[in-house]
């Protein structure tokens, strides 16, 4: 097993027990919430965004266990971005990470409480995280609120659903995915930079590491999805295709597509050359960017 296999294996693992012991099993007269929560957040995924922020607090040099808590908060919002992602009125996909998706498994109703919730909560779990100053919470869920709300994650959504069936151009595109999907992923990386306290240059290169490699990601995730779907969506044509999404595979086709994801991934190991100990972020962008699925 590679070093950066045996890494996303180990912090794999962290992060799952930690993400079992935020949102445990409850019984009570509205257990279908939590069922319905558990069965989202405990239902596999590579917990990138997580690791991604535990990763950078190491090459920081910073306090690993201060993070745990603030990265996997991170997991919580992904997830509850996919949920309602997955809607009929959003995607409509009766399938994610192999499993039916909540409004199949459950209704669509509890489906977009359990989104509802697992938002609301992570907001609780960050304003209560352990090992943490007063001020850098404030700072984590500034930054948050900002980077998934209408110039980040939720703007990139609706950019999305006003833009489902027309064609644009690649800026427009790639505003959309800058916010929709890099936007969080973005966020991970600068998590890590308040945790561990860098200074603004720091930062404004962290920010430029995450912001590229969030969109080469999106690009490979087009890729994926027109080599990968059965797997990823449990269907042979992706929803994009069949809801007539403009992606970077029909504005660039597959091989220019795949071109530009590796120039973001040199822009994005580019902006870590500042930071002595970049190897372990490298390692994982890679990885990002040759993923399978």
């Amino acid at each position: 097993m590679s070093d950066t296999a045996h890494y996303l294996q180990t912090h794999h693992q962290l992060i799952e027990q930690h993400l079992n012991k935020l949102i445990p099993e409850y019984h009570n007269s509205y257990q279908p919430l939590f069922d319905a929560t558990r069965y989202a957040l405990l239902g596999g995924g590579k917990r990138l965004r997580p690791i991604l922020t535990l990763a950078t607090v190491q090459m920081l040099e910073g306090n690993t266990q201060a993070a745990l808590t603030p990265a996997c908060i991170l997991e919580l919002i992904h997830t509850y971005s996919l949920i309602h992602d997955d809607l009929p009125c959003m995607d409509n996909d009766d399938f994610r990470r192999g499993k039916l998706t909540v409004h199949k498994k459950f209704s669509e109703g509890l489906a977009v409480l359990t989104g509802d919730y697992l938002l609301t909560v992570a907001f609780e779990i960050l304003a209560n995280s352990p090992h943490l100053s007063a001020e850098k919470k404030v700072k984590l869920i500034s930054l948050l609120s900002r980077r998934i709300g209408s110039e980040g994650m939720i703007g990139g959504q609706v950019m999305d659903i006003n833009l489902d069936g027309k064609n644009i151009n690649l800026e427009t595109l790639r505003l959309l995915h800058r916010n929709k999907t890099g936007a969080l992923i973005t966020t991970a990386v600068e998590f890590g930079g308040i945790i561990t306290d860098v200074n603004d240059i720091q930062f404004d290169q962290l920010r430029q590491f995450g912001e590229n490699i969030g969109l080469a990601f999106q690009i490979i995730d087009d890729i994926l999805d027109v080599t990968s779907s059965q797997i990823k969506h449990g269907r042979t044509v992706s929803s994009d295709l069949i809801n007539k999404k403009s992606t970077y595979i029909t504005l660039l086709g597959l091989e220019q597509s795949q071109v530009y994801a590796k120039e973001l991934f040199n822009k994005a190991i580019a902006a870590l050359k500042m930071f002595p100990h970049a190897h372990l972020l490298t390692k994982l962008a890679d990885f990002m960017i040759h993923r399978k699925y």
